[in-house]
């Protein structure tokens, strides 16, 4: 289960929560513009546009699970479990494995009109990494500098886009569903609320935060959806880069997952892995871990991005505590 969302304030800034009770050994991963793209069904892509993001690198591979790119563009894959259908390969289409995604639009587009451009020819087949890395079921969103953002759903009658008025994407259930659901919390407010129940009578407000009252909190994907919707449209725009990155962490710290509380199997639970955050205005790439929760920071643009190799940074696992005395 994850959460991604796209935050506007002074700049804007795209990421997610990565929701899982396993970890792959992901890595900051700065894709240069030479780098070669391999690809299963259509041409290698030589020189493309740099790309930043949170990656499991397999056979030089980065199987990105959300990156940005260096014209502001950027994409995050989530579960869509027992929804996300792969097509056969298709004459008429270019074909396009889920784990080539990422770096195929990436690579690419600068914007949400390009995507929607390249989008119209594509299609999401059914082809795998490898035998140990099969087809993951996902959805993505995707936004960029301007603040606009879409959603992609690959479902059994064929792959869909959407306007993403809300700027956030949980899991299932479908995303014109999640947007349906919203209206079961039109009146959730961050204001105290009128009395309108029994509006001749003198209640007592017990409490400060009642126009919240309803507002869900589960870990589920739906109550997640409606809690970030919420906290993203109510958060405070910041004075500044730092006030803005600060505020995107305590947006994502709503949603979060602690451990021992998302059973998914016999003792296993899932957790928020990590949180990331790209700044799309000026490629810095900014990201916490379950274990360490002080913000780390790689900008893009301090690596050789005319390169043809990765540079890769291991996320770091070990908290850091800064010590008065």
């Amino acid at each position: 289960m994850c959460t991604s969302i796209i935050y506007s304030s002074n700049n804007h800034y795209f990421g997610r929560n990565l929701d899982l009770e396993v970890t792959f050994g992901q890595k900051v991963v700065v894709m240069p513009r030479n780098y070669k793209i391999k690809m299963k069904r259509v041409n290698d892509i030589e020189n493309h546009y740099a790309i930043v993001g949170m990656a499991a690198v397999e056979d030089g591979f980065p199987l990105f699970f959300d990156a940005a790119n260096e014209k502001g563009l950027g994409m995050a894959g989530l579960a869509y479990a027992d929804r996300a259908t792969y097509m056969p390969a298709k004459e008429d289409k270019k074909n396009i494995a889920s784990f080539e995604l990422i770096p195929y639009i990436l690579g690419q587009c600068e914007n949400i009109a390009q995507v929607k451009e390249l989008l119209d020819d594509i299609n999401v087949d059914d082809d795998q990494f490898s035998k140990q890395f099969p087809p993951s079921p996902l959805h993505w969103l995707l936004a960029d500098k301007t603040g606009a953002s879409l959603t992609l759903e690959p479902d059994k009658d064929g792959l869909h886009y959407y306007d993403n008025p809300v700027g956030v994407l949980t899991n299932v259930p479908e995303f014109p569903k999640q947007l349906i659901n919203l209206s079961n919390y039109a009146t959730v407010s961050p204001a105290q609320p009128k009395n309108t129940l029994v509006p001749n009578t003198d209640i007592d407000l017990y409490s400060r935060g009642m126009g919240t009252h309803f507002l869900p909190g589960g870990m589920d994907s739906e109550s997640r959806f409606v809690k970030v919707a919420f906290t993203l449209q109510h958060a405070p725009k910041g004075k500044d880069n730092i006030e803005d990155i600060t505020n995107y962490f305590h947006i994502m710290q709503a949603i979060a997952q602690p451990k021992g509380l998302d059973e998914v199997a016999p003792n296993t639970f899932e957790y928020t892995i990590y949180t990331d955050c790209t700044d799309l205005e000026h490629g810095v790439y900014y990201y916490t871990t379950y274990e360490n929760n002080q913000i780390t920071a790689i900008d893009m643009n301090k690596t050789d991005l005319d390169g043809s190799v990765l540079t890769t940074y291991q996320a770091r696992q070990k908290q850091e505590i800064a010590y008065e005395n």
